[in-house]
């Protein structure tokens, strides 16, 4: 039975090339996969999509040329790809910039490191997360608006130059005032940093998310625009309906409850500094 499947097989397959498959080839193919994947998502999610399809149809502009030898076109195109390769890098320099920043957000080497303490020193005190939630749960309830940004690892200091420079100590009375209505500091954001409220008024990117719903206004795509760009979490207040929405990672979630914005706090504030102590208990060991 086994030598006629094989011989069929052989009928069948007499004269093609089958090369040698390893392990480390399937490994390659598996991380080309990952990263056409990521990469057509990133480009789906932002508006490189349709600079992508201007492309696109550039290219088959040209393929057509070609076909039907239109001799000036393709010269006029062979002499412009040096130009196009240069516009194509300063028009998406935006998205480039953000994708490097993504992948500098995984930085391995500054969490073991054990002689970086400033990192942990700026964790945020279980009080200012309280201050947070009340602020933002007492804003809601008489509709002011607030736009409010946690610091992570990634220093925002220039988003922190846009905006008025402050060094106070965050308080639920505090963040009230500073979106109270017809107050100079209420437009805009505000950025803290540990237990300090740094600047005020701040602008910040908007997202250039074509998914996002028609529904939000400035307000929110700003924090999903500052959340795409940075580590941060970005807290938004609706001036409209109340309601509090939290931004992180380019993922925004709305209408969320005080529980779960106390958890989301929650879990920056301790994330950095658990990961700290494991490779530091983890380095006495090997002593």
């Amino acid at each position: 039975m086994l030598d006629w499947i094989k011989s069929i097989l052989d009928n069948y397959t007499n004269g093609m090339y089958f090369p040698n498959i390893h392990i480390k080839d399937v490994i390659e193919i598996l991380i080309v996969a990952v990263i056409v994947y990521e990469i057509m998502l990133w480009i789906k999610n932002t508006k490189a999509w349709m600079l992508l399809r201007g492309i696109i149809m550039l290219g088959v502009f040209i393929l057509l040329a070609w076909i039907f030898q239109m001799h000036t076109i393709l010269y006029l195109a062979a002499q412009s790809i040096n130009v196009l390769a240069i516009a194509a890098v300063v028009v998406f320099q935006p998205e480039l910039r953000r994708a490097l920043e993504k992948l500098g957000e995984k930085n391995l080497l500054s969490n073991i490191n054990p002689f970086d303490k400033n990192r942990e020193n700026e964790r945020f005190s279980d009080q200012t997360a309280e201050g947070i939630v009340t602020a933002c749960f007492e804003m809601g309830k008489v509709c002011t608006g607030a736009l409010i940004v946690v610091e992570q690892a990634i220093q925002l200091t220039e988003y922190e130059m846009t905006g008025i420079e402050l060094d106070c100590k965050v308080s639920p009375q505090v963040l009230i005032n500073i979106f109270e209505h017809n107050t100079p500091l209420h437009d805009g954001a505000i950025i803290i940093r540990g237990d300090r409220i740094t600047s005020a008024t701040c602008y910040l990117p908007l997202s250039d998310n074509m998914r996002i719903s028609k529904d939000l206004g400035t307000r929110h795509r700003a924090a999903l625009g500052m959340s795409e760009v940075c580590d941060a979490l970005v807290i938004a207040v609706s001036e409209e309906t109340g309601l509090v929405s939290v931004a992180m990672g380019g993922q925004l979630d709305r209408g969320i409850t005080r529980e779960e914005l106390r958890k989301r706090l929650s879990q920056i504030q301790y994330r950095n500094a658990e990961s700290k102590r494991f490779f530091l208990r983890k380095g006495w060991r090997r002593k």
